[in-house]
């Protein structure tokens, strides 16, 4: 007990510094008017702000995430080329746009690597299907940061979760729990900006880096037997099934899914007067209630934890069911 309440309190410490130096950067770039310079989102008709605001929430997220990874060993070192890479490239597209074809070779460029450097023994369509996901989880975090505290709020809470579930079991990793408690920290910091009302975003240099590290840590502590196959599933499920549910949605109707749309469960609960910030509570309390029971399935059978994945996305649809008739109401409201 007293070693895992040891565990806790340096998870605590690093999150604290994270946070102070994310914030700390943030603040600077604001302060010298270099926020406005490096990118800025300018509102348009799909938008759910009225006000130009700098996108530039990955300046402090990535380096800060990085560093720390650095410092968790070499284990973590690829993790953090490999984020720091993507960022890069997904700021080149924050300031002067990039063709989706080039922002696709970016993020499968990424994912490959990241199989390559850290290879697994399993089937090939395992891999496969397992490099699929990680693509998915990238893009994904990106089309979800559309919303004051959202998408900053998501990366608190999962990467939190992953430090937690990495300090017990017979694979603890001290990598992995220093890692994720930095990149928890570093969304704190960012959350404080963020939170509406926001005084700036997250952007691809933030979002396209956050999506690829869920998937890249979730990837490594499966690899390592720190946590099962679902876990990262669960623990970030309120993204995957809003995110994937609309895209299904979008391929049906023949549309583009890449392109800026505000057709997401976050976007209609918005839109229909629940206001980004009790929406971003309700998405907190949601994604909590499936890293609670994402925990409880770490010591269940591996098919009991199957079950209850299926069981917690059955009930996520439920939840989109219910915005979907309140959004017809809303729609039908409207159009008397």
């Amino acid at each position: 007990m007293n070693i895992i309440s040891s565990s806790l309190s340096s998870i605590a410490a690093v999150m604290l510094v994270a946070a102070i130096l994310a914030a700390a950067i943030l603040r600077m770039l604001i302060a010298t008017g270099w926020a406005w310079r490096l990118a800025t989102d300018i509102p348009n008709h799909r938008s759910l702000h009225s006000l130009p605001t700098p996108r530039v929430g990955g300046w402090s997220i990535v380096p800060v995430s990085a560093a720390f990874m650095v410092v968790a060993g070499q284990p973590m070192w690829p993790v953090a080329a490999l984020t720091v890479g993507l960022a890069v490239v997904s700021q080149i597209d924050d300031r002067r746009g990039l063709t989706a074809r080039v922002r696709f070779a970016a993020h499968l460029a990424a994912v490959a690597a990241l199989l390559i450097v850290y290879p697994v023994s399993a089937p090939w369509w395992m891999l496969v299907a397992i490099g699929f996901l990680m693509l998915w989880l990238v893009n994904l975090y990106n089309f979800m940061d559309g919303i004051d505290g959202l998408a900053g709020g998501m990366a608190l809470f999962g990467f939190s979760a992953y430090a937690i579930a990495a300090l017990g079991g017979a694979h603890a990793s001290p990598e992995m729990a220093m890692s994720g408690a930095a990149i928890a920290g570093a969304a704190l910091g960012f959350l404080f900006l963020n939170f509406h009302p926001a005084k700036l975003f997250l952007g691809d240099a933030g979002s396209v880096p956050l999506g690829f590290l869920a998937g890249a840590l979730g990837y490594w502590g499966w690899r390592g037997d720190v946590w099962p196959l679902g876990f990262p599933a669960m623990v970030f499920s309120p993204f995957i099934a809003d995110a994937t549910v609309t895209l299904l949605k979008r391929l049906l109707r023949g549309e583009k899914f890449w392109q800026a749309h505000r057709e997401h469960y976050y976007q209609r609960m918005v839109r229909s007067g629940i206001g980004h910030a009790r929406t971003a509570i309700c998405w907190y309390a949601v994604m909590l209630a499936g890293i609670m029971l994402a925990w409880w399935t770490l010591d269940q059978p591996e098919w009991r934890q199957w079950v209850i994945l299926a069981a917690w996305y059955g009930t996520l649809a439920c939840l989109g069911a219910v915005i979907d008739l309140r959004w017809r109401r809303f729609e039908g409201a409207n159009a008397r």
